[in-house]
């Protein structure tokens, strides 16, 4: 127990620079493989936080966007989900990298877009902020005639209609898609470091240290279950969270009447 409780403290962090530098060579325990896969979760749980808060916001603009009368609005909303929709997310990762790159290479300002924790998560945003517009706006389109007609019959227009009528009913409809669009995109974390963004120093998400030890090791039978492991117990906090603010958007309607969420695999991304 002495022996985990020291590798826990040497390897616990180590994905983010604190603790030992080097990887364990040899004699590999359990409790390593637990230690540094688990430490490479805080990347991933990193770029899907904030590319799902980022992303939250400029699908909710894409998903206006395109339903805007207007075409300077309608058309480039309408390009870029179509784009980041239409590609694989694998492919999205290799081109950035490449075009960052080149930028890096003549300004000096794009250097911090080589990094992963920069330009992988921009690429994330943008992928995630495709699906999720084109779930809003879906949702968009399916808000009941009558809830917008009394809104214009209480005098609610503009902003005051958007916030208090539009927004809230169109996340309602929304959010049991958008909470599988949330899972998936923490699943998607795990091509950043096998695409293209080369890890720094070692310090690679979840995944990169399952392919380590399986690598090392050459037994995947180990490595790769305590992976999913991880992602499993992440899929249920989030069905969690989840589920609480969809029974909060729902609140108000009978029990037999609100939209429970339900679990669809994504099988191409």
């Amino acid at each position: 127990m002495s022996a985990c409780l020291q590798t826990i403290q040497d390897y616990g962090l180590r994905a983010i620079g604190i603790g030992e530098r080097l990887l364990p060579r040899e004699d590999f325990t359990l409790c390593q493989q637990f230690t540094l896969i688990g430490s490479g979760m805080i990347w991933n749980i990193y770029f899907g936080l904030t590319a799902l808060v980022i992303g939250f916001f400029i699908a909710t603009a894409l998903a206006m966007g395109k339903a805007s009368r207007h075409r300077v609005l309608r058309k480039p909303s309408e390009w870029f989900i179509f784009v980041f929709r239409g590609s694989p997310l694998f492919i999205q990762f290799f081109f950035a990298y490449f075009v960052f790159l080149s930028l890096k290479s003549q300004y000096a300002f794009f250097d911090p877009f080589t990094a992963a924790w920069l330009g992988a998560l921009i690429v994330l945003v943008c992928n995630t902020s495709a699906y999720s517009a084109e779930i809003f706006y879906g949702a968009l389109q399916s808000i009941p005639k009558g809830d917008v007609e009394a809104a214009d019959a209480y005098g609610l227009t503009g902003w005051t209609r958007f916030k208090r009528v539009i927004w809230p009913t169109m996340m309602r409809l929304a959010w049991p898609a958008y909470t599988n669009e949330a899972i998936f995109l923490f699943h998607a974390t795990t091509l950043v470091y096998i695409s293209s963004f080369p890890a720094w120093q070692q310090r690679g998400d979840a995944l990169y240290y399952a392919s380590y030890f399986a690598d090392k090791t050459f037994n995947p039978f180990i490595p790769y279950p305590i992976l999913a492991g991880y992602f499993i117990l992440l899929t249920l906090v989030i069905i969690s969270l989840y589920g609480l603010a969809n029974r909060r958007l729902n609140r108000h309607l009978p029990a037999e009447k609100r939209q429970k969420l339900r679990l669809r695999p994504n099988l191409i991304r």
